[in-house]
């Protein structure tokens, strides 16, 4: 509060106890007290006095008889409150042990319990005592029964039982009544054991929740969205589950990926095509180009020349410079296939990239070659360190530099280079 409010509060304070005295100096009561024969006569204002300090004593002593006998409550509420501490700590610091002892102790505590008892027993799933979480879990029930579930949950999903998770979580779940955490434990779960459907009904609350954050829930929900479409029996079936989708998810990439990927795989490349062309002329996706790449049929020259095209606006894309690349190899364009995979390489090294050239030089009757392509290709893979190619390979060494985009102001003028 600032200096002059609390002036101004002083002001009407010391105005209203003058007026106050004022009104009480012209009549200030009379109180008679009698009692067997004793009688004291005072003031109003003195008889308030009197009763306030009256209460005070009173007060102190019963604090005073009092304090002996809550010293005992006090100090084993202070050594709670110290050991719930000392154990989250613990816990955040990797020592399970130490925290699911101090967090027992903990505890102890009614208003401490539930708190104490749900983080024991993370302590103890973490240090893969399923059986002993799952027990302190029951404990834990009593008092916070809708958490306690959500943790048995994932502990059961630790476990390698998800099975037994969703059949948990399932009932509260029919009734739209799980919290955040327990949606997504639905949905990992679900997904472990193959039950996609439960997986996707999780999605929808998850997302109006927003307790994932724009990052967390975009990543479930492409690997939600990725294992249904892959786990479609046919081609009937995966067209409808993606005619079923909401529109939103229609458009994630990994989803249009793996509809695409599966959709090619029973025979339904067109369509397949069309989805992918249709997200890249929506937002371009690295991802999706190299699934356009990938992609089976008989139509290569036209959709090599397509995805050449679009090499004027992504020329330092090395997913698109590898589709290039095995479209070439497809054409039998070992030369051009070439380019584009030394490039591609060249700006972001990769195991398909080296795989491919692999192709390209097998095609031309290099084996030596090829197999040293292979040999990077399974490195790469592996996180150990290539073979680069001899110097000698090509008559003409390409410039693999990035090519630099030229950018234009707002008024279509080209900026220089900084």
């Amino acid at each position: 509060m600032k200096l002059w409010r609390w002036i101004l509060l002083l002001a009407v304070v010391a105005a209203l106890a003058a007026f106050g005295w004022h009104w009480i100096a012209q009549d200030p009561g009379y109180v008679l007290v009698q009692l067997r024969g004793w009688q004291a006569e005072t003031t109003v204002v003195a008889a308030a006095v009197l009763l306030l300090l009256a209460w005070a004593v009173l007060g102190s002593l019963w604090y005073a008889v009092r304090w002996p006998f809550g010293a005992l409550t006090r100090r084993h509420r202070r050594l709670s409150r110290q050991k719930m501490g000392e154990g989250l700590v613990a816990l955040a610091e990797g020592r399970h042990g130490d925290a699911e002892r101090d967090l027992h102790r903990a505890s102890r505590l009614d208003a401490l319990r539930g708190p104490a008892l749900l983080a024991a027993a993370e302590a103890a799933s973490r240090r893969g005592e399923h059986a002993r979480a799952l027990t302190t879990l029951d404990e834990a029930g009593q008092v916070v029964p809708r958490a306690a579930r959500v943790l048995r949950a994932r502990v059961l999903r630790r476990e390698g039982r998800p099975g037994e998770a969703v059949n948990l979580l399932a009932a509260d779940a029919d009734t739209a009544s799980l919290t955040p955490g327990g949606w997504r434990e639905l949905a990992l779960a679900a997904l472990a054991s193959g039950d996609t459907r439960r997986a996707r009904q999780a999605l929808e609350p998850l997302q109006k929740s927003g307790a994932l954050g724009a990052r967390g829930y975009n990543a479930l929900e492409a690997q939600v969205l990725t294992a249904a479409l892959r786990a479609a029996p046919d081609a009937a079936a995966l067209n409808a589950l993606w005619s079923q989708l909401p529109k939103t998810q229609r458009r994630v990439p990994a989803a249009i990926d793996a509809y695409a990927r599966q959709a090619a795989s029973y025979g339904m490349v067109l369509p397949a095509m069309d989805e992918v062309e249709s997200a890249l002329r929506r937002e371009w996706s690295p991802l999706l180009v190299d699934t356009y790449g990938l992609l089976g049929g008989d139509d290569v020259e036209a959709r090599l020349r397509r995805a050449e095209s679009w090499l004027d606006a992504h020329p330092n894309d090395a997913a698109l410079l590898l589709t290039l690349g095995r479209m070439c190899a497809r054409q039998q364009l070992w030369g051009k296939a070439a380019q584009y995979l030394e490039r591609a390489l060249a700006l972001s090294p990769g195991s398909g990239a080296w795989e491919t050239l692999g192709d390209v030089y097998a095609g031309q009757d290099d084996a030596a070659m090829a197999q040293r392509c292979y040999r990077n290709a399974l490195a790469l893979a592996r996180g150990e360190p290539v073979q680069p190619l001899p110097q000698g390979t090509r008559a003409t060494r390409l410039d693999t530099r990035p090519i630099a985009v030229e950018e234009r102001s707002e008024h279509g003028v080209p900026r220089l280079p900084e």
